[in-house]
């Protein structure tokens, strides 16, 4: 029996997709989703924040799609990534890569999500 490694997972973007290249000219897309859930106890909505990458012809053909309070849903896998910062730390972090991307609606400024990433939300990962 193999292992089996899939997630789907439908939220609104914290930012506008960034976009970057790597030297041999494939595209390399990131983004944010905040993802809420609401907590009976507190009487809110409760975001959590998944990192998502995407990878050659999807990041390009979503990118200008691809912005602050779009809701959209993703399927593809879990990655995690390994290093060690400038002092020597290790570090690791989860990300999900793309597989799939379904834009759910346009960018709606009342309904994009109320909160920022934590400030200790890791995002150095060379890429």
């Amino acid at each position: 029996m193999s292992d089996i490694n899939v997630v789907v997972i439908t939220g609104r973007l914290t930012r506008d997709a960034e976009i970057k290249y790597t030297p041999g000219g494939m595209a390399v897309g990131k983004l944010t989703l905040a993802v809420n859930k609401y907590d009976k106890r507190k009487k809110k909505d409760m975001p959590s924040f998944f990192d998502v990458v995407l990878f050659g012809k999807l990041a390009e053909s979503l990118a200008s799609y691809l912005l602050k309070g779009s809701q959209i849903t993703v399927s593809g896998e879990l990655k995690m990534d390994r290093w060690n910062d400038k002092e020597g730390n290790t570090k690791s972090k989860i990300s999900i890569i793309a597989n799939t991307v379904q834009l759910l609606g346009k960018s709606n400024n009342s309904n994009h999500p109320k909160e920022a990433p934590p400030s200790d939300y890791e995002d150095d990962i060379p890429f």
